[in-house]
Order: C-alpha cells, then structure tokens, then sequence
C-alpha cells in the first residue's frame, strides 16, 4: 500500500500516539525532560515500549513504499512531543533499507530541528548512516554536513560513519578529513563524537586508532581522547595516555 493507494499519514501519526499515550508516566516523564533538557512534551514512555509500538503499526501497514514511511515520519514529527519525534525515528531506523539519498534532504530537516543527542544520533548514525552505506551517491551530502554550521550537523557527519566502519568498510580518509578540522572545537558533543567514532575504528583497526590519536594527541580535549583510547588493545592504550601525560 503506498500513499496513492489510501495511506493516511496523518491518521497513522495519531494511532501510534494514541498507543503510546497510555504507556507513559508523569514521573518518568518530569524525569526524562530534566535529564535531557528538553521544551519538547514528554509521555514518559520508555524505549522498549515506543519500538514495539512502533513495530506493530509497521506490521499494520506492510508494503508500504518509502515515500509513504518518510510521509509518515514527518507526520509524527510535527507535533513537540518527544515519543512522537523518537518513533519517527525509529520508523526510519526499520524502514531504512528503502530509503535513498534523496531521503537525506528530510533525514536533515529532521538533525536541525532535533535539539537533541537522543533525536541527532539515531537519524545519523542509523538512518543516514544506513542510507549512505548502501547508496554512494549520498556523500556530497553528508560532506557538506561536516562544513555545516550547526553542531548537531556536523555531530551527524562524523556519525554517518558509524555503519560503514562497524560492516569493517570503515572510510578512514574520510573521517580524516571530517574530524580533523572539528578537533579545536569546544562544543562538548563534537568532541565527543569524534572519541566515540575513534573508539569504533579501534574494534577493526586500531593501528589506525592509535596513530591518529597520537598524531593529533596535542589538539584533542580529554574527552575525545578518552573515548579514542577506551577499546584499544592494553599496550597501546597505556603508551598513549603515557604520552599525553608527558606532554600535558
């Protein structure tokens, strides 16, 4: 079934928040928005129940075509309520073999009005991650994404990564050239993005991990440098924070 033949993303928006509604609590709600700082509404519903909402109103609709599920994303994003904006996506996380580059313009819209880590990296690194592992023609985009100036744009860049690297086709000139320039950066979330894509490339290449945090052990802030150094094998790990202390 796709839009043309009867689809209504709005009804369907409605349906997955009237089943999540219920599922919530006032004080995991006042508990969430504190923890994430966050003017949007909160349900208080956790994460395991908002999926498998989510995957039952995805078992109602089978067969639909990506442009119908985008409809739908967007859909239950328009409303400022937190679970309705984590279901969208998570309907682009499961749906996101269908999805293509040119999905990416909405995926974008949605990382800049996200406000939020808990928003950014799911659309990143799984949904524009997933596109971009399967679909070439998405890296002018995502390149731009480094360049942007929205932090949680360019966070996105370097979470764009994340697939490829984890499948073991990890684009290390790539990560280069996105992290390198983002290294004086004092935004707490690019820094840690950088550490947290580090700390990945260390599971299937950590001789690359290692001599890129020693190459750039002077530029980088304590929390990259941790997170570069967390996955490492042993010996190396120690030189390196032996170095930086020397050099500290």
């Amino acid at each position: 079934m796709d839009a043309a033949g009867g689809f209504d993303a709005d009804a369907a928006a409605c349906a997955v928040t009237e089943a999540l509604r219920p599922l919530g609590t006032p004080e995991r709600a006042a508990g969430s928005k504190a923890y994430l700082k966050s003017e949007l509404e909160f349900f208080g519903v956790t994460v395991p129940q908002m999926r498998r909402v989510v995957t039952s109103a995805l078992r109602g609709h089978r067969g639909l075509d990506r442009s119908a599920v985008v409809a739908w994303a967007v859909a239950l994003w328009r409303e400022p309520v937190f679970e309705r904006r984590l279901a969208a996506v998570e309907l682009l996380q499961q749906s996101v073999r269908s999805l293509t580059a040119a999905d990416l313009l909405v995926v974008e819209r949605l990382i800049r009005d996200s406000g939020t880590w808990a928003l950014v990296d799911g659309l990143a690194g799984s949904v524009a991650g997933g596109i971009a592992l399967r679909d070439a023609s998405s890296w002018p985009r995502v390149d731009a994404w480094a360049l942007d100036g929205d932090f949680w744009v360019r966070r996105s860049a370097l979470l764009v990564l994340l697939p490829g690297i984890r499948a073991g086709a990890g684009d290390l000139a790539r990560f280069d050239r996105y992290a390198e320039p983002m290294l004086a950066e004092k935004e707490f979330f690019i820094r840690k993005a950088i550490g947290w894509v580090l700390r990945e490339i260390s599971r299937r290449d950590p001789s690359f991990a290692a001599a890129w945090t020693s190459a750039h052990m002077r530029e980088m802030s304590g929390v990259t440098f941790r997170e570069a150094v967390r996955r490492l094998p042993a010996g190396a790990a120690e030189r390196l924070r032996a170095t930086r202390s020397s050099v500290a």
